[in-house]
């Protein structure tokens, strides 16, 4: 119990000292959505050369691949263990569960479409939250009930992230 409290201090702090910089990361928020969508090139690159057979298309999968790598270094700085593949595999995740929502919005299905939108935005933070380094990934354990703030509806991490990493990024800064 101590340790957990010890460990929620140390964090508390490195997330107050994030938002004492006044972080701006508009450009590198810009980044990772040109990210996600090269990432979903990548895909599309492969699918297309498999359905028509057409080889051609894999070498322009791989020239964008190098080109994702590259700007991929400008975000997703000094990895650890396997930060650089969960940074590459949350924002594809983000940004497929962003396709399938506006689909169902488009539907109609506005319930299902929100449920997808809000874990898209999850996935979003965590990469933050990562390449940010407010949390460390292997100092990532289950916080104690009573070590939080009774005031606290919703008690997950990944909840507690996205609040953290809203605070810390404003895209409208110039």
């Amino acid at each position: 119990m101590a340790q957990d409290l010890q460990n929620l201090d140390e964090f508390l702090k490195k997330v107050e000292n994030f938002k004492n910089k006044e972080v701006d990361l508009s450009s590198d928020e810009d980044l990772s959505l040109a990210l996600m969508n090269l990432i979903s090139i990548e895909e599309h690159f492969f699918f297309t050369a498999e359905k028509t057979g057409k080889s051609n298309y894999f070498d322009l999968l791989n020239e964008t691949r190098q080109i994702r790598k590259e700007l991929m270094k400008m975000i997703v700085k000094n990895p650890q263990g396997e930060e650089w593949c969960i940074s590459k595999h949350l924002l594809a995740s983000s940004m497929r569960l962003i396709e399938v929502g506006t689909k169902k919005l488009q539907d109609n299905q506005k319930e299902l479409a929100y449920e997808l939108f809000d874990k898209a935005f999850t996935l979003y933070n965590m990469f933050w939250a990562i390449n940010l380094k407010v949390v460390e990934i292997g100092k990532v354990e289950k916080i104690d009930d009573e070590a939080l703030n009774n005031k606290d509806q919703d008690k997950t991490l990944s909840k507690k992230l996205s609040e953290i990493v809203k605070k810390l990024i404003d895209c409208c800064k110039e």
